[in-house]
């Protein structure tokens, strides 16, 4: 069995892209109990139709539940359970052990343990084995030969994070947010304080105590040796064009592996591609080494917005593919489109118009309708970004 490539999803639109573009599974949240409280996240709707979509190109779609659950928290939770399961998920994201009994004597779904519970040792898997657990997300924290240890003495079913935001402190258990917003990380509103800059007095340059994002491209292969049933992407947050970027990446780097074509050359272009798109510094972290001060900000972090990211195409009109356009391009200038079958497409751009029909020169409004006649075949949610890879 081929290992899965798990992708966010922050919305509807984003769990179809997550599909298309690669994901073999989706993991959302819905209006209550998850973790990701700013999120637009899924009505029970969304959810129902959500999952029927994964379900048609044979992708698994899963909830997540995971926060800290207060006594308050537990009134309606049961009735919550039943709804979302009876809508089509295929697996419950937990952080609590309070309601797994109850999933599992109810109802035929599996139920993931969350990174929240900071698992690293095989005794604690073997334990929540016994509980009923299906799969463990494990801490962030455990290093890759703690990982293969825990595989080959529990036969349990691992998922682990590959690629995205890392916490600063032990996943979730964190309470800068609470003191200094009022806003609980472990019940979904964490403000990502590690992320701030402080000082100490006017004199002194201020200081940071983020960590670095993940990315765990170079060992892909060796995480599928060693057994890791799942790969988990970071960031129900994260935009559709960061989505399909980063997915097809994976998925391209995942495949070549089990084709026997991987080689140091995909490794390096598929590195160029994910340095290109949204995001902070990154490295390994705790896989193969202790996470040391390489792995950590001080001063001086820097963020790359996704300035690449042209537009998404969203339909056809006779000739014409309807664009969402982002950020600015214009008449003749070269660009790439990325489609869900993991094409990348050079093309010039020799026409531009408005979304009365009318003829423009360049594209510079975020979020307005833009029409490009183009003499290929393109499926929708294909995306345009500016010509990097030569």
């Amino acid at each position: 069995m081929k290992v899965e490539l798990l992708s966010p999803a922050g919305d509807l639109e984003r769990l179809k892209i997550a599909c298309i573009y690669g994901a073999d599974a989706v993991y959302f949240g819905g209006f209550k109990y998850n973790l990701r409280a700013n999120a637009n996240n899924f009505s029970l709707s969304d959810i129902k139709e959500g999952c029927e979509f994964a379900h048609k190109l044979g992708k698994k779609a899963y909830l997540t539940l995971n926060i800290v659950f207060h006594n308050e928290d537990l009134t309606d939770v049961y009735d919550y359970i039943k709804e979302v399961t009876e809508a089509g998920i295929d697996a419950f994201i937990v952080s609590d052990l309070s309601i797994v009994k109850y999933i599992k004597d109810n109802f035929k779904v599996e139920v993931h343990l969350s990174t929240q519970d900071s698992v690293s040792n095989y005794l604690s898997v073997t334990y929540l084995q016994k509980e009923g657990i299906d799969r463990i997300v494990l801490a962030r924290e455990v290093r890759r030969d703690d990982i293969k240890k825990i595989i080959e003495k529990t036969n349990m079913d691992i998922e682990v994070f590959i690629h995205g935001a890392m916490c600063t402190f032990v996943s979730g258990r964190c309470v800068l947010s609470n003191y200094f917003t009022n806003r609980d990380s472990n019940r979904g509103g964490c403000a990502q304080i590690c992320r701030f800059c402080f000082s100490i007095n006017d004199e002194e340059e201020p200081f940071s105590m983020a960590v670095k994002d993940l990315n765990m491209a170079t060992y892909i292969k060796d995480m599928i040796d060693i057994g890791i049933k799942s790969f988990k992407i970071e960031g129900r947050m994260r935009s559709p064009f960061y989505l399909a970027v980063v997915i097809s990446s994976y998925r391209r780097i995942i495949n070549a592996c089990y084709n026997n074509t991987l080689d140091e050359n995909l490794i390096s272009k598929e590195l160029k591609i994910l340095s290109r798109v949204s995001n902070r510094e990154n490295s390994t972290h705790f896989y193969n080494k202790e996470a040391d001060n390489r792995d950590q900000y001080y001063v001086g972090r820097q963020e790359i917005s996704n300035q690449d990211y042209l537009g998404i195409i969203y339909a056809k009109e006779n000739n014409l593919y309807c664009i969402r356009q982002r950020n600015y391009f214009k008449l003749g200038d070269e660009i790439e489109i990325i489609t869900p079958n993991m094409d990348i497409i050079n093309y010039k751009v020799t026409n531009l118009y408005n979304e009365k029909g009318e003829k423009i020169t360049i594209a510079n409004q975020a979020d307005s309708i833009i029409k490009i006649e183009i003499d290929k075949e393109l499926p929708i949610y294909s995306m345009l970004r500016k010509c990097y890879l030569k």
